[in-house]
C-alpha cells in the first residue's frame, strides 16, 4: 500500500533529533523496541484504512510515552489521604528527616557496620542499636532481625524447639496476609499447648498445663482487635510470676510495640515495651515500622542470657538487617532520647497528634481550590482516621477531610490514583474521601492534581 510509505523506519527515528533524546534518556535497545511495536501498530491501523501521514506524525510522540510509562517505578510516592496513618499497603510508617539522612550516608559510604574502630577488629553490626534499645526499654540486652513476625519466630525456635509453647486461645492472632500465630509457631519447631477459651483464661489454666515439655510461656498482645464482654486474661505481671516459679521463660509479643504513653497524644493508652520489661517478661518482641515510626524492623529486648542463646542461633544470620536500616534505625531511635520535641520530629507521631481543627481548617482552604482545578464537586467534610498496622483497631481519631462528588466515587478514585503522584483516599457514602490528616502542605494535594 502506498500509505505505508509515509511510517518511517527505525533508523530514521532513531538519527532524528527525538530519537536520539529517546536513546540518551532509555538506551538503544528500549528505543528500537518501542518503535518497532508502534510501527507495527500503525501497519495494521493503515491497512485498517487510517491515514498514514496522520499516524506517521504520532509515533514519535507515542514511543517517548510508551518508555516514559515503561520507566516510571510502581513504588513512586504517593499521598496517602485514606485516613489510616500506618497503611501496611501503602509502607506504614514514614521516616523522620534524620533517619532518611542517616540512611543516605549509610548507602553513599562504606561503614563500620562490623568493624570495631576502637580495636581494629570484627564488630557486630547489632551493637549500633543495642545501647540504645537498653536505654529507652530497661532491657539487660537487645537484638534485632528484619520485621516482629521475624522476632517471634526465632525467639520461639530459640527457647522451645522441640518442646510446648503455652498460649491463651484468645491470644491466637490472624495478622495481615492470613499469617497465623500458630503457623509461625510450628515453623519454629515449638508444639502449640492452648489454654483456656477464646474469651476467658485464667491463672489456674497457665498453672495446669506447665509441665516437663514445656519450652516457654507466649503472651501475645491482641492489638488488631479486641475481645468485649465476658471476657478474662491474666495480667502480664501476673503471668511473669507463675513463669517464674515455674523456671519457664515468659515471651510477651507487644506487637505494635510503642516507646511511649499515647496517651500524652490524646490516644488511648497502649502497653509500652518498658512497661512490658518492667512487669517480668523474660523477652518481649515489637515492630520498627508501626508505632515506633521507623524502618521495618523487629526488635527482641529482654534476659542478657536469653539475648545470647539467639544471637547463636542460625536463624538470626538469615534474618538480620542491613546497614541501610540499621543507621536509619539508630537515628530514630535518637530521637526519643527527647520526648519533648518527638512528636514534632517523628512524622507518624506528628499525624497522630495532629488536631482536628487544624486538618478542618486546611479541608476549607483546599475544597475551592480542588473544585476550581478538577470540575469536581468539593466540600469540606468531617471524618474519622485511625492509625493503623493493627494498633487501636477499634478507636478512631476525629479528622477533616475533602468529600468528593460529580462522578461515580470509583472513577473518581480510579482517576487520582492513576496521576504522576497517585492519590489515595477513600469511598464512603456514595463519595470520595479524601482524609487530610497525613497531608502535609497544601501545594503536595494540588501539585498532584
Amino acid at each position: 500500500m502506498q500509505a505505508l510509505r509515509a511510517l518511517p523506519s527505525v533508523d530514521q527515528v532513531l538519527l532524528s533529533d527525538t530519537g536520539q533524546a529517546l536513546v540518551a534518556a532509555h538506551g538503544r535497545t528500549a528505543v528500537v523496541a518501542a518503535l518497532r511495536r508502534r510501527l507495527d501498530l500503525a501497519r495494521g491501523a493503515i491497512r485498517a484504512g487510517e491515514a498514514g501521514a496522520e499516524i506517521a506524525a504520532l509515533i514519535p510522540g507515542q514511543v517517548a510515552e510508551d518508555l516514559a510509562a515503561a520507566a516510571r517505578s510502581a513504588l513512586r510516592p504517593m499521598l496517602n489521604l485514606t485516613g489510616t496513618v500506618l497503611h501496611t499497603n501503602l509502607g506504614r510508617a514514614i521516616l523522620a528527616e534524620e533517619a532518611i539522612a542517616a540512611a543516605s550516608a549509610a548507602m553513599a559510604a562504606p561503614l563500620a557496620l562490623e568493624f570495631d574502630l576502637d580495636t581494629g577488629g570484627r564488630g557486630q553490626r547489632d551493637s549500633h542499636l543495642k545501647g540504645l534499645l537498653c536505654e529507652l526499654t530497661g532491657a539487660e540486652d537487645a537484638t534485632i532481625v528484619n520485621n516482629n513476625a521475624a522476632a517471634v519466630l526465632i525467639a520461639l525456635n530459640t527457647l522451645g524447639q522441640g518442646r510446648d509453647a503455652i498460649v491463651s486461645r484468645g491470644e491466637l492472632i490472624e495478622i495481615g496476609g492470613a499469617f497465623r500465630m500458630p503457623d509461625i509457631m510450628a515453623r519454629a519447631g515449638v508444639r502449640l499447648h492452648e489454654v483456656g477459651t477464646t474469651n476467658r483464661t485464667h491463672p489456674r489454666d497457665y498453672e495446669g498445663a506447665i509441665g516437663p515439655e514445656t519450652g516457654l510461656i507466649l503472651k501475645v498482645h491482641t492489638s488488631n482487635y479486641r475481645i468485649e464482654g465476658f471476657t478474662a486474661e491474666v495480667p502480664a505481671p501476673q503471668l511473669a510470676q507463675i513463669a517464674a516459679k515455674a523456671g519457664v521463660p515468659l515471651l510477651n509479643d507487644l506487637g505494635a510495640g510503642s516507646l511511649v504513653d499515647l496517651a500524652r497524644y490524646g490516644l488511648r493508652r497502649e502497653p509500652t515495651v518498658a512497661e512490658a520489661v518492667a512487669e517480668g517478661a523474660d523477652l518481649v518482641t515489637f515492630s520498627g515500622d508501626k508505632l515506633l515510626g521507623g524502618p521495618q524492623a523487629g526488635f527482641i529486648v529482654g534476659r542478657r542470657d536469653l539475648i545470647a542463646a539467639i544471637d547463636k542461633n542460625p536463624l538470626k544470620r538469615a534474618l538480620r538487617l542491613d546497614k541501610i536500616r540499621i543507621a536509619a534505625l539508630e537515628a530514630t531511635l535518637r530521637l526519643y532520647r527527647d520526648p519533648d520535641r518527638l512528636a514534632e520530629r517523628l512524622p507518624t507521631l506528628r499525624m497522630l497528634a495532629r488536631p482536628q481543627a487544624e486538618i478542618a481548617a486546611q479541608a476549607a482552604r483546599l475544597a475551592p481550590l480542588v473544585a476550581a482545578r478538577t470540575g469536581w464537586q468539593v466540600e469540606p467534610c468531617a471524618c474519622t482516621s485511625q492509625v493503623g498496622s493493627g494498633a487501636l483497631p477499634v478507636d478512631t481519631i476525629p479528622s477533616a477531610g475533602l468529600r468528593i462528588t460529580g462522578a461515580a466515587p470509583e472513577t473518581l478514585a480510579a482517576r487520582l490514583r492513576t496521576g504522576e503522584t497517585p492519590v489515595i483516599g477513600r469511598i464512603r457514602d456514595g463519595a470520595l474521601i479524601l482524609d487530610l490528616r497525613c497531608l502535609g502542605r497544601d501545594e503536595d494535594l494540588l501539585a498532584a492534581l
